[in-house]
């Protein structure tokens, strides 16, 4: 069929035409994409220089060339259709051409340098070293030459301040120096340590200067360098100031001592102003950890000492801890990301942690409670402190409290002190919404009951002798005061929606356990505080079945009244029942006698009685339809 006006076009012959040009297009965006990969893979290799070409000449045409063929030869005019409504058989279109994915190209490996040649590594290094041996030298100047009578005491101390002066003045020359940043700061900094070691020297070995005056010089000897290390936003300054003076210093000081001590606490009150604004996380570490170290170790040597000695480590564990809870206070407060600053807060209260070991029990007692209150009065006071810092205050004063209950209280009355803070740290979390307050009495809580647990042990609750023997008031205290921190501990877990309902529910169960356990105590020690004699373990034992049995009524009572709970309720009831009854028949039968035995009984059944009829009655109005429907609902529930 042709185009009506013009018969001698085929359509058939432009829709190939068509498909051709289309497949056409796609094959050269393809070969672009390849060209484009070709070209990006060739700049990537080093070309090498070009020839020169030779001379053109005459080129040799292919026939194809010289004679093409037409793609497409029109068919033979044929004469019009007598139908022209006829329609043409459909044109076979050109199959799409196949695309050609290139492979991913690897990016090109860059090899790593060795971290020996990278910029400054080898220079520091030497630094370092440089800085060591000096120090070193310094040190054999001010005490080898002495032992072994070179110079005298007054050249070798000149010695050592000329040369500390001269390394800081060359130090500050080349540090202006291009690259001469590395070389300056060492120079700088073996010239201040070794100035410090020289003030340590004429107070320890000569003993030209009071302690506490020598003290007084090294502060100032130190803040020089701190400054320095602040002027120049340098911290390994302040690193190798501070670590070579503190290494070293023992050398001097023939070990370690109580003088030592506080050389070291000027060290680390000294490095401590060029944190501030400035997060130099290693500067803490290397201020801090020395002296910490040398107090704990001169606590372990005090141990056999005298009362002077013990008082003078007190009083420098106590600066110690003090400054460094303050100062990282401080330094919280500007950066909350400080992880050091926290970890610095427990690491020096550490000795204050083991000096008070070295004491009797009143002053022991005393100097843990006033660490527990300084932690918790920080932790309740200073606004704002990120979460880790408040639950290191918290902990360490945790601790701190622990020590003071076990060291102040005694075995004896231990559980009752543990458990009674356990209660107000417990109550102070819930009214106040604090979860770390209630992480602290759950705490006290677990170790005060393991306490209880381990003054009245279920074996005691068996044995009349022994329960005569072990069990007294402190004991019905003790228990009275569990049942009421387990309540406070599940209550409040439930109220700060740290557990889920379901969970609860578990929980409950769980401290009703503790709860009976501690009632059984209360009951069988209630009788032997009385009447000191295995007739008041009896009546204890008696009360105690009662309480069980009633425990189960409760809790079957409470399954029907409370279609949520009914499920648990149920099944805590029924088990508390047969532990009940196997307590009458394999305990109380043959333990109890007489009207304690029919007492036991009596109550005990008719309790039974009481949760048979008040479910049968539950059922009955049910099935006629005269109960209320929650409670309808309540006793399916708990058939079910």
């Amino acid at each position: 069929m042709s185009t009506p006006g013009n018969p001698s076009v085929d359509p058939r012959l432009i829709a190939q035409l068509s498909g051709d040009f289309s497949a056409l297009g796609q094959q050269m965006r393809h070969v672009g994409e390849n060209l484009a990969i070709l070209q990006a893979q060739l700049s990537t290799v080093p070309q090498p220089s070009p020839a020169p070409a030779p001379a053109p000449g005459p080129v040799a045409q292919p026939g194809w060339a010289q004679a093409p063929q037409p793609m497409y030869r029109p068919p033979a005019p044929q004469p019009p259709s007598p139908q022209p409504s006829a329609a043409l058989p459909p044109v076979a279109q050109a199959p799409p051409p196949v695309q050609f994915r290139p492979a991913p190209i690897p990016p090109p490996r860059v090899a790593r340098e060795p971290w020996w040649q990278r910029d400054g590594v080898i220079s520091r290094i030497l630094a370092v070293a440089g800085v060591g041996v000096t120090l070193i030298g310094v040190v054999m100047l001010l005490v080898l030459a002495a032992q072994a009578g070179f110079f005298g005491p007054g050249l070798r101390v000149a010695a050592g301040a000329i040369l500390s002066v001269v390394l800081v003045v060359l130090g500050t020359r080349v540090l202006g120096r291009p690259g001469g940043r590395v070389g300056g700061i060492a120079l700088t900094a073996t010239g201040i340590a070794g100035a410090y070691l020289d003030v340590v020297a004429v107070a320890v070995v000569y003993h030209w200067l009071l302690p506490a005056l020598a003290m007084v010089v090294a502060l100032g000897v130190a803040g020089v360098g701190v400054a320095l290390a602040v002027r120049w936003a340098s911290q390994p300054l302040a690193l190798l100031v501070v670590t070579g003076a503190a290494v070293l210093a023992p050398v001097l000081t023939d070990g370690i001592t109580l003088t030592l001590i506080g050389f070291l606490y000027v060290i680390q009150v000294a490095g401590f102003p060029a944190q501030l604004g400035r997060t130099w996380p290693y500067l803490a570490i290397a201020r801090t950890i020395p002296v910490v170290i040398a107090l704990l170790i001169a606590i372990a040597d005090i141990r056999v000492g005298d009362g002077q000695e013990r008082n003078w480590a007190l009083a420098s564990a106590a600066l110690v801890a003090l400054f460094g809870l303050v100062s990282s206070i401080m330094l919280l407060r500007r950066s909350s990301r400080d992880i050091t600053a926290t970890a610095m807060i427990v690491t020096t209260a550490v000795p204050m942690l083991l000096v008070s070991d070295l004491f009797s029990r009143v002053p022991s007692t005393s100097i843990a409670l006033t660490l527990a209150a300084a932690m918790f009065g920080a932790w309740m006071v200073v606004r704002p402190l990120p979460l880790h810092a408040r639950s290191a205050l918290a902990g360490t004063g945790t601790l701190a409290l622990l020590l003071a209950c076990l060291v102040g209280a005694g075995d004896e009355v231990a559980p009752l002190v543990l458990l009674g803070v356990a209660t107000l740290f417990l109550t102070v979390g819930g009214q106040a919404s604090s979860r770390l307050a209630y992480a602290v009495g759950a705490a006290f809580a677990m170790i005060g009951g393991l306490a209880f647990l381990d003054s009245a042990p279920p074996f005691v609750l068996v044995d009349e002798y022994s329960a005569v023997d072990l069990l007294g008031i402190t004991t019905v205290l003790s228990g009275l005061v569990l049942v009421g921190t387990v309540v406070l501990l599940v209550w409040y877990a439930h109220s700060l929606q740290l557990v889920k309902n379901a969970t609860a529910q578990t929980l409950w169960v769980l401290a009703g356990l503790v709860v009976l356990y501690a009632v059984t105590t209360v009951t069988v020690s209630v009788g032997t505080a009385i009447t000191g004699t295995s007739v008041g373990f009896i009546a204890g034992h008696c009360v105690a079945t009662i309480v069980w049995m009633a425990a189960a009524t409760a809790a079957l009572v409470f399954g029907l009244a409370h279609r949520e709970y009914a499920h648990t309720a149920l099944g805590a009831g029924l088990a508390l029942t047969a532990a009940a009854l196997v307590k009458l028949f394999v305990f109380d039968l043959a333990m109890l006698d007489g009207l304690f035995r029919v007492l036991a009984f009596l109550v005990v059944g008719l309790l039974l009685l009481l949760a048979g009829t008040r479910y049968a009655r539950e059922f009955a109005e049910r099935d006629t339809g005269r109960g209320a429907p929650g409670q309808s609902v309540s006793a399916d529930s708990a058939e079910r």
